[in-house]
């Protein structure tokens, strides 16, 4: 059943992606701004997100840990360890590839939901030696606003020059996924995944 959920999840995506270039709205069209700020150690992150879609749909991929390493590529696995009604701990490890940069990364995080509106994050343990963000949704005009702040001390040396640059590009490739997916969720109509997060205590 998991594997035809995913195959057709697979086929949606790609229905979408064929669909929105033939209405000439392609993906990357969905306003995203990524603002990335080194201070010192700290790296800020700032994003912004427009999705033409309901803020139903947008939290139902946001809160997806289980599945979450499926439509987000740095991502190599997701999953919630502990649920408490709206307190969560998810872990996940991955890999960044960014120009000439790469490495791989494990967090597992305390997460605190405000249905449909807010999910707060903090680190419990991983490769960071400090990580906290919030991430907020709104509808906004026919769509849904996305408003994400990120805070975080990599344990590995950031160069000033281009660090920056590159974590913008990764951020924005990660946004551009998610909005893909909000988007394939929404106008195929493709019902969420079991065990999705926005289907539970969430």
């Amino acid at each position: 059943m998991r594997a035809r959920s995913s195959n057709t999840l697979a086929v949606s995506r790609t229905l979408v992606a064929a669909l929105l270039c033939l209405l000439g709205m392609d993906v990357r069209a969905q306003p995203i701004d990524v603002r990335v700020e080194l201070r010192g150690e700290q790296v800020i992150v700032d994003v912004q997100a427009m999705v033409a879609a309901k803020p139903a749909d947008a939290w139902s991929v946001l809160t997806d840990y289980e599945h979450m390493a499926r439509f987000v590529s740095a991502l190599k696995s997701s999953a919630v360890v502990s649920r408490k009604g709206n307190a969560l701990e998810v872990e996940q490890t991955g890999e960044a590839k960014v120009g000439f940069m790469s490495f791989s990364f494990y967090s597992l995080r305390a997460v605190q939901l405000t249905p449909e509106k807010e999910i707060r994050s903090q680190l419990i343990r991983g490769d960071f030696k400090s990580y906290e963000f919030s991430t907020r949704i709104a509808a906004s005009g026919e769509g849904t606003l996305i408003v994400h702040h990120g805070e975080y001390v990599p344990s590995r040396w950031v160069p000033p020059g281009v660090g920056p640059s590159l974590i913008k590009a990764q951020t924005s490739k990660q946004y551009a996924e998610l909005v893909a997916e909000i988007l394939a969720r929404r106008r195929i109509g493709t019902p969420q995944l079991k065990g999705a997060s926005a289907g539970q205590a969430s």
